[in-house]
């Protein structure tokens, strides 16, 4: 998975193309958006209806406009909420601010159209380019090998720098820019030239290691080829000075409040890796493996290809970065503020350390096994992401704003009631869909990615995608509890709960290499995956019960079992369904489309009716609006 803007999960490494959700054993996804890192929304602005889901995620910190702001750890990263003043620094800077200044809201209301336009697109077109990258090389060694290579550069940027950027960067500019004489000018000069020696000390040295860290990921494997993935690493590492200079564009750009540029920047990082794939089809001859050449054309296209994307990513952003008109050529200096990131380092690394470790055990038992599954994993990975990122995400953002407002006025019972809400309506809104992936991951698979590489991959990608889907819910819930915890301030806690679910899943992932056939153990690893979500989300439970008290479980638990019941109805008509259409057509890839449409369609609308006879209350609203609306006609 490659370094999408991808929500704090244990979410979304710096997004880069794909704007995938974090992976849970990768680099926390950092979400571009207003007032990203900002602070905590005043309970005032604050409305409890349904437009607050096409609002940006409110910070999770203190006023960036008050000198004595704490600054605390926050590794998943936030998008501030709209706020009522276009000039204000921050959301709930006056009581009745939305009241007070409608024009600025409606300012920032639009940016934030905009963005969510931006991120959509930005999905779409990540999802792109892997399915180009499958259709071109297929699943085999070489979708293995670069995998492992782009991993690399994002893993090493969070473990630099990344996660101190992206939390905590845009509320100290707002301040500089607020209290100092030359409106912060200095501070951001001294301050990209201390990130930049980090990033650049970080390129090189990592350049220097490259066969090392491509072994830490794949060992000495027989079925991958670390020769490959060394080659496409030296050509990828560059991409940390970028993914950087990417992070502090924006940072600066969101801190004049100026937010398309950043949003739109990773669509440009998807079209370029799309353009690549495209020139790697079109050179003639076939990468070759034995020996494996620095010079071979179809090395050098990929590797420099994918990284013209993130440079492009960062250089897009400097147009509307020079009409700010801050200064950011580099000046050397150390400024006492800089210091403020020290603080968070800790457990910045910590968190996406321990990370790492999990992700390291997946990878070298997926590529000491059948050639391929590495990459099948990955795809997995970022199907399972899909129904997060357009829906979950959106419960998130309506949700978080009331959270994080409770959490600073320490009302833990209103702060319970508005995470459960959050965790039942992301229960009603992805639990159908992970039961009909359950359902019908074959189809799915042979629907999206059939063209390369014969039925046997793509198979096996369905299966995996079946055996794992389970996990959609978990690790909604798991972000949210997450979440829960930052806005109280307690970084300690989400770190806890990663070494929980990394011991499990480096244990799973062992005892999968040794136990299970090759060809299967790409299931046995994606299955691994879901489950850690599982523990991570009765981790959270049992410590937010501790801190917070009861968390409403019955009422959630209601909601569960009847949406469960309604899933496993639809998933069950939805399989008959499909297996019913399966040898209508003997092409597969019409096959596979007819079978998704006709099975996905018809399970879904009975998980709905099921959902309705069963009364969830969740769902009550919108039923009875489509029912008042047929009864008007």
């Amino acid at each position: 998975m490659n370094g999408e803007n991808r929500a704090g999960a244990l979410g979304y490494q710096w997004r880069g193309p794909g704007e995938e959700e974090a992976h849970p054993t990768e680099p926390i996804p950092r979400l571009a958006g207003p007032l990203a890192g900002t602070a905590f929304p005043e309970r005032d602005g604050i409305s409890g209806n349904a437009d607050e889901l096409t609002q940006p995620i409110p910070a999770l910190g203190r006023s960036p406009g008050n000198v004595r702001s704490e600054q605390h750890t926050e590794v998943i990263p936030t998008v501030g909420e709209p706020h009522g003043s276009g000039t204000s620094e921050h959301p709930g800077a006056e009581h009745g601010a939305a009241e007070q200044e409608p024009e600025g809201k409606k300012s920032l209301l639009k940016a934030t159209g905009s963005m969510a336009v931006a991120t959509l697109v930005s999905r779409i077109t990540g999802f792109g380019w892997k399915l180009v990258l499958a259709y071109t090389v297929g699943f085999g060694v070489i979708n293995d090998s670069f995998t492992v290579a782009n991993t690399l550069p994002t893993s090493i940027f969070e473990l630099l720098i990344g996660g101190v950027l992206t939390s905590v960067i845009v509320p100290v500019l707002v301040r500089a820019q607020k209290t100092d004489a030359d409106g912060g000018q200095a501070y951001v000069q001294k301050l990209l030239a201390a990130s930049g020696l980090v990033l650049l000390a970080g390129t090189l040295l990592s350049l220097l290691a490259a066969p090392g860290l491509v072994w830490l990921y794949m060992g000495d494997s027989e079925k991958a080829s670390p020769e490959l993935a060394t080659g496409l690493a030296y050509l990828l590492l560059p991409q940390i000075l970028f993914y950087g200079a990417s992070a502090l564009f924006s940072a600066l750009l969101q801190s004049k409040h100026v937010f398309g540029p950043p949003a739109w920047a990773p669509v440009l990082n998807n079209v370029v890796i799309i353009a690549t794939l495209l020139v790697y089809r079109a050179v003639p001859g076939e990468l070759t493996l034995d020996p494996v050449r620095m010079s071979d054309a179809h090395l050098l296209t990929l590797g420099i290809g994918v990284s013209c994307g993130v440079f492009a990513q960062a250089c897009i952003q400097l147009p509307a970065l020079r009409k700010t008109g801050l200064n950011f050529v580099p000046r050397l200096g150390w400024d006492s503020r800089l210091s403020e990131f020290g603080g968070m380092t800790l457990w910045m690394l910590g968190y996406v350390g321990v990370s790492q470790i999990g992700l390291l055990a997946l990878s070298r038992v997926a590529t000491s096994s059948d050639p391929g599954s590495w990459a099948i994993y990955n795809y997995v990975w970022m199907l399972l992401q899909l129904p997060y990122g357009v829906i979950g995400f959106s419960v998130m953002t309506a949700i978080l704003p009331r959270m994080s407002a409770a959490a600073a006025e320490k009302d833990h019972a209103r702060m319970v009631d508005d995470l459960s809400l959050g965790n039942r309506l992301s229960t009603v809104a992805l639990m159908p869909i992970s039961a009909i992936m359950t359902a019908l991951g074959v189809p799915i698979a042979v629907a999206l990615f059939s063209i390369k590489d014969g039925s046997g991959s793509t198979e096996q990608l369905g299966l995996a995608l079946a055996v794992s889907s389970f996990g959609v819910l978990p690790f909604a819930i798991t972000m949210m509890q997450m979440r829960a915890f930052y806005a109280m301030k307690d970084a300690r806690t989400p770190t806890l709960i990663m070494v929980v679910m990394t011991v499990f899943k480096v244990f799973m992932a062992i005892a999968v290499g040794a136990l299970i056939a090759p060809e299967n153990v790409v299931l046995g690893l994606t299955f691994t995956n879901s489950f850690t979500f599982v523990v991570g989300s009765f981790v959270g439970e049992f410590w937010l019960r501790s801190r917070l008290g009861p968390l409403g479980s019955r009422r959630f638990l209601n909601t569960l079992g009847r949406t469960l019941l309604a899933s496993v109805a639809g998933a069950l008509v939805a399989w008959l369904i499909s297996s019913g259409v399966d040898g209508l057509v003997d092409d597969g890839l019409v096959s596979g489309w007819l079978r998704l449409a006709s099975g996905g369609v018809c399970g879904l609308v009975v998980i709905l009716a099921c959902m309705w006879l069963l009364r969830v209350a969740e769902l009550q609203p919108a039923f009875s609006r489509i029912t008042g609306l047929l009864r008007r006609r």
